[in-house]
């Protein structure tokens, strides 16, 4: 591959370390932020909700404006916006009246640069000259996982070394990451999504294709069942095992994103010898099992297996389903990527809001909760198989 656009897929994987940290880093100092400013928890994780609603409705807006402005322009002003609201925290809370205020609109400007991360960094990759897209998706969103690590493991060590009350010079720090791939990108050349000048297809245009609307029952799955598991991992480790909450965070769901980006990593690395179709299948059932061990097991370590295994598992379909989606609709065009991040993002809103559900009604039995989620690794392998059979019933 030409050596610019190399510097290209590199930035692109800086983009998702950049996504990690805007989704993961906040969630780390909620008691801090309930100390330091008297705000009441409930109104702190607040912010959560916050971050991902604005991230969809980015999702679902940037179809209308990206081609305009142009992928280059847009992924450079998301690394601008990621900065300004990580900036944002260390400031804005002190020197505004009320420092929730300040902390919501760090999150909302923020939150503006992590939904166009999402939408574009995919079709970016896509439209580099590499000779097989699949390994060059699976690669990149191992990328999201090995930050997902590095942020809670580097933040954990200095809070270790300089104390937490000093959280706002770690946040300076992280400012760096999305401020320096600004200018990475600025020196990066970006192909064109669609080929000899065709234009990408609208989105009522997607909306006529059959095949589109079971990819997005595939990235709503995809979505959901990573995310049913990942919420509750670190309940399982301190309910289960009985240990502190940096222990717990370290068994759970830090050991959840290290075997997610193995999966993606491994497929990065031998996915042109493998059958996409044949690991996303064989991947929705270890997750079906991996929920039936966490649901039925009367062990607590092994639940915890399961949710490892669920990690595992999970890997490769979200960037499974991009690569499923990108070769079977020519064209789909920035319409398509946002659309599927969108469903991707819905799925990782509604699988922890089912399991939350069900469980609550089944007296806080998460087990119960997890179980009922298994509908989502089933339908995802549905989606594999029809697609599969279109595609052999498609003429030439």
């Amino acid at each position: 591959m030409n050596r610019n656009y190399r510097k290209t897929m590199y930035a692109c994987f800086v983009g998702y370390v950049v996504q990690a940290i805007i989704n993961n880093f906040v969630p780390l100092l909620f008691l801090t932020f309930e100390a330091s400013y008297n705000i009441p928890l409930s109104r702190i994780t607040m912010l959560i909700t916050i971050n991902f609603g604005i991230q969809l409705l980015v999702d679902l807006l940037s179809a209308g404006f990206v081609d305009k402005i142009g992928y280059k322009a847009s992924i450079m002003i998301a690394h601008i916006f990621s900065a300004l609201g990580l900036l944002g925290l260390a400031f804005l809370p002190e020197i505004m009246p009320d420092p929730y205020t300040g902390l919501l609109l760090s999150v909302a400007v923020y939150a503006v640069g992590g939904g166009l991360i999402e939408v574009l960094v995919s079709p970016i990759i896509e439209s580099c000259p590499t000779d097989n897209k699949e390994k060059a998706m699976s690669l990149l969103h191992s990328f999201y996982c090995w930050g997902h690590v590095g942020v809670v493991l580097l933040s954990t060590i200095f809070f270790k070394l300089f104390g937490i009350e000093n959280w706002k010079a770690l946040t300076c720090i992280w400012v760096i990451v999305p401020l320096a791939n600004t200018f990475i990108f600025a020196g990066s050349p970006i192909a064109p999504l669609t080929q000899n000048g065709e234009r990408g297809l609208s989105i009522s245009e997607l909306c006529r294709n059959k095949t589109f609307w079971v990819l997005m029952l595939m990235m709503t799955c995809a979505g959901a069942s990573e995310q049913a598991v990942s919420q509750w991992a670190s309940a399982f480790a301190e309910l289960g095992l009985g240990i502190s909450k940096t222990a717990g965070d370290l068994a759970g769901p830090m050991a959840f994103a290290v075997l997610m980006g193995s999966s993606r990593l491994f497929y990065g690395k031998f996915g042109a010898k493998i059958d996409l179709d044949k690991f996303m299948a064989g991947s929705g059932i270890l997750c079906v099992i991996s929920y039936l061990c966490i649901s039925l097991s009367p062990s607590p370590i092994l639940s915890l297996i399961g949710c490892g295994i669920c990690g595992l598992s999970v890997g490769i379909m979200w960037p499974g389903s991009f690569s499923k989606a990108a070769g079977a609709i020519k064209n789909g065009g920035t319409a398509m990527f946002a659309l599927l991040a969108l469903a991707g993002d819905l799925g990782c809103s509604g699988g922890p809001t089912l399991v939350g559900f069900i469980s609550g009604i089944a007296s806080d039995d998460l087990k119960k909760g997890i179980m009922t989620a298994i509908i989502f690794p089933i339908f995802l392998v549905v989606g594999v198989v029809v697609l599969k059979r279109s595609r052999k019933n498609k003429p030439e």
